[in-house]
């Protein structure tokens, strides 16, 4: 399977017959404008506009926000209800988890969580190969409680996400925050947004890598 990031928290997810899911496609109103691109799907975490633009997407692709199961051809989509702040959605609403099935590799997209780590939540999304998780702060859970969550969901690969670039009109924190969090031999920059693994690259330990939006 194939991951690129195209920026902010949007994700394009590509299994290996070609069926293709972007996650949370973003407006230009966050500063910068998301790469052209189009896909069978897309998922939706929650209805805010660094999370839904989805004109920004061709292909004429199914819309997935919903809080149950999916199928598309070579891949399971699951959602998991979650709360975009501490306070059980009273601040922000409600935010989506969805976790995709592809290629036998877990991967999960976290959203805008914004909620404290819980056993119960935990529980509800392993198994987790793949980590997609916002790590700036403000409108999410921040570094060290991203550090939490990877912590106890022990996933594969971790990629960060929903943290601020240059142009980002956002008030969030770089991702330099959540990396100075871990050993530095597990941390992984490439100069590209592009990541491809198979069942064969999943070697039981943690590496963190930070992929860069073209």
């Amino acid at each position: 399977m194939k991951i690129e990031y195209l920026g902010h928290s949007c994700f394009k997810l590509t299994e290996s017959t070609g069926t293709s899911i972007v996650c949370d496609p973003y407006s230009e109103e966050i500063g910068y404008k998301m790469p052209v691109t189009s896909a069978n799907a897309i998922t939706i975490s929650h209805e805010h506009y660094d999370h839904n633009a989805v004109k920004n997407v061709g292909g004429n692709p199914e819309i997935i926000k919903e809080q149950s199961s999916f199928s598309l051809p070579g891949v399971e989509v699951d959602a998991v209800k979650s709360f975009h702040d501490g306070r059980r959605g009273k601040m922000r609403g409600e935010n989506t988890i969805f976790k995709f099935r592809m290629d036998g590799i877990d991967v999960c997209h976290l959203g805008d969580l914004g909620e404290e780590c819980s056993s119960a939540l935990i529980e509800a999304i392993l198994p987790v190969n793949v980590l997609l998780i916002p790590v700036g702060g403000n409108y999410t859970i921040d570094a060290e409680m991203a550090k939490e969550y990877v912590d106890r969901i022990m996933p594969d690969v971790v990629i960060p996400m929903h943290y601020r670039v240059k142009d980002c009109k956002l008030d969030i924190d770089k991702v330099d925050e959540f990396l100075k969090l871990f050993d530095e031999e597990i941390i992984e920059e490439y100069e590209e947004n592009c990541l491809e693994l198979s069942r064969s690259d999943l070697n039981g330990g943690t590496r963190i890598v930070v992929l860069r939006k073209n």
